[in-house]
């Protein structure tokens, strides 16, 4: 019976050992990133990562549960936390351009520099891809609904590939513009070394995302059942892997001692 389930929903015999590992590297990755946080006195809205890796945790605690024995409630709870939570490592980037244009002060030239514009779109972009995503990949878990929640989801992935080469577009004007700059941090030089740091971790983590989200596309594009949705390594090296590099990125180099509490580049300048 569970050997049927587990063909039943996963198309193959799922390896119980690679979600224990994941589990663990993604508990340490909160534990690492909480205590970052506490220690460089950040800014709150930072306890999103720390939260995104916990739900990835849980994510693999299901997968694990669900593959010593498959129940329909795990499968769910398994596929929710694996697909949505990366979903807020863009909302806590699209946060982090969204305080580097406030802070600096400078006058916007266009409406979508304005940070009430940054803030409003690229979060309702995440909302609204979110959405999708979680409604199609609630669909899919029944199987007469399956094909259309997976048009769903794909949907959903989409329009986040969209938006966020849209805020590459705008991380990148901000870049090169003067007029933006960065808190510095205890170990910069300058205000440069500091926005190329923030800006490095933006681009770079944004870039994982993006690989992740065109491989959710061709798997679910490839169909219930296909080679891509089938291959379990697949799985672990590009949405795994993937999003645990992005995690490394963030903790390697931080954004919070650029966004401390009460601390700004305007204020820096003065």
């Amino acid at each position: 019976m569970k050997a049927d389930l587990q063909l039943l929903y996963f198309t193959y015999h799922p390896k119980d050992v690679y979600p224990d590992v994941a589990m663990g590297l993604y508990f340490v990755v909160t534990v690492v990133l909480i205590v970052q946080i506490v220690r460089q006195k950040a800014q709150l809205w930072l306890y999103i990562l720390p939260g995104t890796a916990f739900a990835e945790a849980l994510g693999y605690l299901f997968r694990e549960l669900c593959v010593r024995e498959t129940t329909f409630p795990l499968y769910v709870l398994m596929t929710l936390f694996l697909l949505l939570p990366p979903n807020a490592m863009a909302l806590a980037n699209y946060k982090t351009l969204g305080k580097i244009i406030s802070q600096s002060k400078a006058k916007p030239r266009w409406f979508f520099l304005k940070p009430k514009f940054v803030n409003w779109f690229y979060f309702s972009s995440d909302i609204f891809s979110i959405a999708l995503q979680g409604t199609g990949g609630g669909m899919m878990t029944s199987y007469r609904r399956r094909e259309t929640g997976k048009t769903i989801v794909l949907v959903g992935l989409i329009v986040q590939l969209v938006f966020l080469a849209c805020f590459l577009a705008t991380t990148f004007y901000v870049w090169t513009s003067q007029a933006y700059t960065v808190a510095m941090g205890p170990r910069d030089l300058s205000s440069l070394s500091a926005k190329r740091k923030v800006v490095f971790t933006i681009v770079t983590t944004t870039v994982l995302l993006y690989l992740r989200s065109i491989y959710r596309i061709v798997e679910f594009a490839d169909g219930y059942g296909g080679s891509i949705y089938s291959a379990e390594w697949a799985f672990f090296v590009f949405d795994t892997l993937i999003i645990l590099l992005a995690f490394i990125v963030y903790i390697v180099i931080p954004l919070g001692p650029h966004f401390v509490r009460g601390k700004t580049a305007h204020n820096e300048q003065k």
